[in-house]
């Protein structure tokens, strides 16, 4: 049986046939080992036929059908031109041998040509692709290579193709980010609080915050030169009189040690880098609000801006989070704990990154567990909207809360809850309100109101029509009637003058 194989290059379809598998082996390992000398890889592999891409957009277009496991036309018309035609009763002398699996089987649905795709079809066509520009003599030095960089750039670049507006990238660096100057702002503040407390302990028990704390202490500098008349100064920074009277009382009686000019200079500085980490870390914070509200708004609106960036950055995606049931959502983040209860056969984990929500905090602790499977339901409802829903709104998700804070009250006081149905119900109604669409029920009050209308109109018409009959046939009463007394008067008048004469 004779095996042709079908090669899908950066240039074109091209087709080759494969005889005489003796000289190199019918094995995998063996053809492995033959594939680098081209002389014996050469005398077995010939080339049949070559198709060469029109464009490179038309490149594009047949990498993008042959990944998707798609035949095109031009594919179908290169195969029937050059393979032996197939007859419907006997069975074919041949078979093509592919690289996927996929595109031969819409192959061999359309065309009835058989195909197979294995190791051994997989090494042959490893031999053809590195001996490919040696068998296509039109070729010019690096043609193939060229040809090969441009498909591969616009594969990719289409394949990453994204909405910017909703790029759920940034939200994943932005939370990241967020988390790792927590932990520097922390341990820069700790360094700074113990390093400027050795000229100032006593300014750590009065001022508590740490982005406070490296203000105050910017400001004071050194504790001798305070005084009272740096009291207004002072209450500004703090934001409290009493504040700064208990520091400068403090500075006054300080058993803190003295620092020469250099070491004061790099405190300085060192409290200046605290203070725009911490404003940094703020503003870092008020962009990841926004970028939550714009791209999971239900979800942000649900469980919050943080935890909804966490849950959409431990799964990779937007659409990833989307894909996850419930049930996977409720323990995202517990995955170590999960694992460690399935081997030694313990109780698993109830709750992962949402545990993190106040809902769960607010429960009770009997109800933890359920709450955690009920807000885990309505976060992968609110994140499937946010991810196929053309238009963003935050109204799914508002009703979603307002349904789990239902649920908490229900379990904590016992009142009834509404129903799913009656709450989307309402939210839609809501959502088209917002889009300026009419509900369906202000739709049916105008339709009746209109036909109100539209009656009553039709009435006024006929009556006025009516009317007009009316008129139209007392006029035509007067005039006949003139007429006749007319005609009367003038007999009467005929009849007098014959008396006369």
């Amino acid at each position: 049986m004779a095996l042709y194989m079908l090669y899908e290059a950066a240039s074109g379809y091209s087709l080759f046939l494969a005889h005489g598998l003796d000289e190199i082996g019918q094995n995998t390992e063996a053809v492995r080992g033959s594939v680098s000398d081209m002389n014996r890889f050469g005398k077995v592999v010939q080339l049949v036929a070559f198709h060469p891409f029109e464009s490179a957009l038309d490149a594009l277009n047949q990498c993008n059908s042959v990944s998707e496991g798609a035949m095109t036309d031009e594919l179908r018309n290169f195969l029937e031109l050059n393979l032996p035609k197939v007859k419907g009763v006997k069975k074919p002398k041949f078979s093509l041998g592919v690289s996927d699996h996929k595109i031969g089987s819409h192959i061999f649905e359309v065309t009835k040509i058989p195909c197979e795709s294995n190791e051994f079809i997989h090494e042959l066509l490893r031999g053809v692709r590195l001996h490919f520009d040696r068998f296509i003599k039109d070729l010019k030095p690096g043609d193939l290579e060229k040809a090969q960089l441009g498909l591969g750039h616009s594969y990719s670049r289409a394949k990453v193709k994204f909405n910017v507006n909703r790029v759920d990238n940034m939200v994943i660096q932005a939370i990241s980010l967020l988390d790792t100057l927590d932990k520097d702002v922390n341990s820069f503040s700790m360094r700074f609080r113990e390093w400027y407390s050795w000229h100032f302990p006593e300014l750590v028990k009065i001022v508590n915050d740490n982005y406070l704390f490296a203000k105050v202490a910017k400001f004071i500098e050194d504790k001798s030169k305070l005084s009272e008349d740096n009291l207004p100064e002072l209450t500004e920074v703090l934001g409290d009189e009493d504040k700064a009277k208990e520091v400068i009382e403090a500075a006054k009686a300080s058993m803190g040690q003295d620092l020469n000019p250099v070491d004061m200079i790099n405190i300085q500085m060192f409290a200046q880098r605290v203070m725009e980490l911490a404003e940094y870390r703020k503003n870092i914070h008020e962009y990841l609000i926004e970028k939550m509200n714009g791209i999971a708004p239900n979800l942000a609106a649900l469980i919050g801006e943080i935890v909804g960036a966490r849950l959409i950055s431990h799964a990779g995606s937007l659409t990833n989070l989307a894909k996850c049931p419930s049930s996977t959502l409720q323990i995202l983040g517990a995955e170590k704990a999960l694992f460690r209860a399935l081997k030694t056969r313990g109780n698993t984990p109830k709750y992962g990154l949402i545990f993190h929500s106040s809902f769960i905090g607010r429960a009770s602790a009997r109800n933890k567990g359920r709450m955690a499977r009920y807000l885990a339901n309505k976060c992968s409802i609110a994140t499937r909207i946010d991810c196929f829903a053309e238009n963003g709104t935050n109204v799914f998700g508002e009703k979603l809360r307002e349904q789990v804070e239902e649920r908490l009250d229900f379990y904590d006081k016992g009142v009834a809850p509404r129903k799913n149905i009656d709450v989307m119900k309402s939210a839609m109604e809501t959502a088209n309100d917002d889009d300026g669409a009419e509900p369906k029920s202000e739709k049916k009050k105008k339709k009746k109101e209109k036909r109100k209308l539209d009656d009553d109109s039709n009435g006024v018409a006929a009556i006025e029509v009516e009317e007009d009959v009316a008129e139209k046939k007392k006029k035509k009463k007067s005039k006949t009637e003139s007429v006749d007394g007319g005609e009367a008067d003038g007999e009467v008048k005929k009849k007098k003058k014959k008396n006369k004469d």
